[in-house]
């Protein structure tokens, strides 16, 4: 995952498509990361709106389920977009919507000894600096057996073994099954 970032969860099915990932910024703030293909910027800034409000309207569900979370929901979503390269159309729009909703990096494979290894620059979003890059973010240590970018390919997120489950506080009886449908999850 990306420094400084708390991963919560990965694969989640948002409005109509899947988040690739959900986590907390140490301030609290919930962010999800999307992961595009080339030529599919533009199309990612609007479906990082999307699934930001999506996520946001769900916030208050989310703390119910799990109250010890750090979440701050007043700061509400940050969508960060990762894509080979975003066109000016796109890092103009992401500048126009500013940083505190919507934020761009690219992504490639770099060599790193014998292994490939994922190489993230984070874009700055504030308006005299559109073009400049930080430094890269190496985010992960494990690869895929073969380098390509496309999502199938990309290796899997490690896991906080300490975050806490969410949990409904509903009885077997709440939910109005019947005795076959309770043993499917037995």
């Amino acid at each position: 995952m990306v420094p400084g970032w708390r991963p919560l969860a990965e694969g989640l099915l948002g409005a109509e498509s899947r988040i690739d990932f959900v986590g907390l910024e140490p301030d609290g703030r919930v962010v999800i990361v999307l992961v595009g293909e080339a030529g599919e910027d533009l199309e990612m800034v609007s479906l990082g709106l999307a699934q930001a409000e999506w996520v946001k309207a769900r916030l208050g569900d989310w703390l119910q389920l799990a109250p010890e979370l750090p979440l701050r929901s007043e700061f509400g979503v940050r969508a960060q977009l990762l894509c080979p390269s975003f066109r000016p159309q796109a890092r103009a729009a992401a500048r126009a919507l500013g940083s505190a909703r919507i934020g761009l990096a690219t992504y490639r494979w770099v060599e790193n000894g014998s292994k490939l290894e994922p190489l993230v620059e984070i874009l700055l979003d504030d308006e005299e600096a559109s073009e400049v890059e930080q430094e890269p973010a190496v985010i992960r240590q494990d690869v895929p057996q073969e380098a390509s970018s496309s999502r199938e390919s990309q290796p899997d997120t490690p896991r906080d073994e300490a975050l806490p489950s969410f949990r409904s506080k509903l009885a077997d009886e709440d939910l109005g099954l019947t005795p076959e449908e309770l043993a499917e999850f037995e």
